[in-house]
C-alpha cells in the first residue's frame, strides 16, 4: 500500500525525548524520523576535546559555558534536534534538561559521512536559531576551520595551520594549532617535520 504522508519510523518529539533517556544509542531526530549516530575517529575525538576545553578554560567565571556531544541542540520548533560536537550556551538553563534551545556558538567537527550534512542543511538549520552567532565547521583530515559568524551574515571565514582564529562572541582568539594538537594528518604531519628539521639546524 503506498500511502503519500506514511512515515514507517514516525515518532512525536516528546517520545523521541523520552526514549532518548534510556536508549543506548544516540539518535538525532529529523521531522519526526529518528536516525543513530556513528562513533567518531581519534581524530574527532580529540578535536572535540581541544575545542571544548578552551572554550571551558575561557569562560570560567561567566555565565556562559561549553557543553560537548552529550547535549542536543532543540530546531526548527522542536521539528529537529542535533547532536553537535560542541556548543556554548549563556542561558543558565535548568539541570535537569537534556538540550539547548539557545546556544550561542556550535561547532561541528567534519567527516566523510556528515561533511555534506553539515555543510547545507544543518547549516541552514542552525541558522535560523535565532541565539546562534557562530557557526564552526573544522576538518579533521586536514588544517582548515570555516567559521560563519551572523554579524557577517554568515558569510564564512577561513582559518588555516598559520593562522590565529577568534571565537567573537566570547572574546577568545589562539592559534589554530592549538586546535589541531596531537591531530594526526598528513599536514600536521609535515609541519611537525618542518619544525623538527628547522630545530636541528639551529
Amino acid at each position: 500500500m503506498n500511502l503519500p504522508n506514511y512515515k514507517p519510523n514516525f515518532i512525536s518529539e516528546q517520545d523521541y525525548l523520552e526514549d532518548e533517556k534510556v536508549r543506548d544509542t544516540r539518535c538525532e531526530y529529523f521531522d519526526g524520523e529518528i536516525f543513530a549516530m556513528s562513533g567518531g575517529s581519534i581524530n574527532h575525538q580529540r578535536l572535540t576535546i581541544n575545542v571544548s576545553s578552551e572554550f571551558r578554560n575561557h569562560l570560567k567565571g561567566t555565565p556562559c559555558e561549553a557543553f560537548s556531544s552529550d547535549i542536543k541542540v532543540r530546531a526548527d520548533n522542536g521539528k529537529k534536534y542535533f547532536y553537535p560536537d560542541v556548543l556554548v550556551s549563556c542561558n543558565n538553563e535548568d539541570g535537569n534538561k537534556h538540550f539547548s534551545e539557545s546556544p550561542r556558538i556550535i561547532v561541528e567537527v567534519l567527516s566523510n559521512s556528515t561533511r555534506k550534512f553539515d555543510k547545507n542543511l544543518k547549516r541552514q538549520i542552525y541558522q535560523t536559531i535565532p541565539s546562534l552567532e557562530e557557526y564552526v565547521l573544522i576538518e579533521q583530515d586536514r588544517v582548515e576551520i570555516e567559521v560563519c559568524r551572523k554579524s557577517a551574515n554568515w558569510q564564512p571565514t577561513y582559518y588555516f595551520i598559520d593562522d590565529e582564529i577568534t571565537f567573537e562572541f566570547v572574546g577568545l582568539t589562539l592559534p589554530v594549532l592549538e586546535l589541531y594538537q596531537r591531530v594526526d594528518n598528513q599536514e600536521m604531519r609535515d609541519f611537525l617535520a618542518t619544525l623538527e628539521e628547522t630545530k636541528n639546524e639551529i
